[in-house]
């Protein structure tokens, strides 16, 4: 590829292929998609294969597991019902969501289920869309009453017992009490997965519906969805998640009969989509210009700076502060941002290579998508190996460290 007028060195992106490389050929990661862009150029990377040990290499176009980096792309259906004046950021979500009237609170996180105190103020759209409704996943308390419930009522993705149909999620959600006062403190994934049951209820669509009109069909994303066509499987490697304790490759997810080769009970806006290097470039790109694609309005400016800057108080970010600070053995040192936006990190000190305002999240499944409005600059970071070992989330850190010493200004 020309490289000149790009922003990208020639010397900075030989750089990146070789750190890539060495990931791929020290058998850790079999196959990977890697694009960086920045204005209208692009430069896509393509090593190894789909399924370790050998086999198709992997292309351009192979669709991936997005995991959690599908949470800043279906954060944008309920940016366009706010757009609408179909949602209103300090409504209660009561009318949509009556399972969360009346909710109760847990007098101490590790507390039983049933010592609770009264809600203070209702649950709220904006509860909802910046993750601090109460629930979610806690790292830091694994084991309790709360999170052992969470678990075992199937409202997290990733479990042997799949996710219920919404109604039925909705039930068994409304019967847990929260863990925090609504609005009190930032909690991971169920508000991510909630989002699509309510914008799903308030359209009267099913929530992939709304996202493929809405979103996906005119930024031309042919191939994001919550399952893969039967046409179209050949395209998804074999997803593996190592054993912890030996590195031996276990598979996770296979293609052919595998989870995402039928459409899903739940379409979790929390880590269900599946998608490609390119589609997502495509979002991320209309995120940079502000919600415009090729001249067609998406969102609006004011949406796309709601989802993309903090939205955290610092009392609010402490839990999340906490988790990425004390559990690096556990996320391998990802997390470490400062801010949450609506549906993503957003990066307010500069802790790594990746200056303040860069945007975007990654996946447990080997995933890594991010935009910086400083450098107009996309990254996208796909491959197959789950975090259950630390590789795919080094190949990511490195990834992002070459990244920005390819740019070239």
């Amino acid at each position: 590829m020309d490289t000149s007028n790009t922003g990208f060195s020639k010397t900075g992106l030989i750089r990146i292929r070789d750190v890539l490389e060495r990931h791929v050929d020290s058998g850790r990661i079999p196959g990977l998609v890697a694009l960086v862009g920045r204005g209208e150029e692009t430069h896509v990377e393509v090593l190894g294969t789909m399924h370790h040990g050998g086999g198709a290499p992997m292309r351009r176009d192979t669709i991936f597991r997005m995991a959690s980096t599908s949470k800043p792309v279906t954060i944008a259906a309920a940016m366009v019902l706010l757009d609408e004046c179909r949602l209103r950021l300090d409504d209660p979500v009561e009318p949509w969501l009556p399972e969360l009237a009346d909710p109760r609170v847990l007098a101490r996180v590790d507390g039983p289920l049933d010592d609770t105190v009264p809600a203070r103020r209702p649950i709220t759209i904006r509860d909802v869309l910046t993750s601090t409704f109460g629930l979610g996943m806690d790292m830091t308390v694994l084991g309790t009453p709360i999170m052992n419930a969470v678990f075992e009522q199937g409202l997290t993705p990733n479990l042997p017992q799949p996710m219920p149909e919404p109604d039925e999620w909705m039930r068994r959600l409304g019967a847990l009490p929260l863990m925090h006062q609504p609005g009190e403190s930032w909690q991971y994934q169920i508000s991510s997965d909630l989002l699509g049951v309510l914008v799903a209820r308030v359209t009267g669509q099913p929530f992939e519906t709304f996202l493929r009109e809405r979103i996906f069909d005119p930024l031309g994303m042919r191939d994001t969805g919550f399952h893969v066509p039967a046409d179209r499987v050949e395209r998804l490697p074999t997803l593996y998640a190592p054993d912890p304790r030996t590195g031996e490759f276990t598979v996770w997810d296979e293609a052919e009969g595998g989870r995402w080769s039928r459409p899903p009970a739940f379409q979790g806006g929390g880590g269900g989509l599946v998608s490609t290097a390119d589609d997502y470039h495509a979002y991320f790109r209309m995120l940079l210009n502000h919600g415009l694609h090729r001249g067609e309005r998406i969102l609006s400016r004011p949406a796309v700076e709601l989802m993309t800057t903090n939205r955290l108080t610092p009392e609010q970010s402490s839990a999340r502060n906490t988790l990425a600070r004390d559990n690096v053995h556990v996320s391998f040192g990802q997390g470490q941002h400062g801010g949450w936006g609506m549906g993503m990190a957003v990066r307010t000190y500069r802790g790594d290579y990746a200056p303040v305002g860069q945007f975007g999240w990654d996946g447990g499944s080997g995933t890594s998508t991010y935009a910086d409005p400083q450098h107009q600059l996309t990254g996208i970071l796909l491959t197959q190996v789950g975090a259950s070992v630390p590789d795919s989330v080094h190949l990511m850190h490195d990834f992002w460290t070459t990244l920005y010493q390819a740019l070239d200004d």
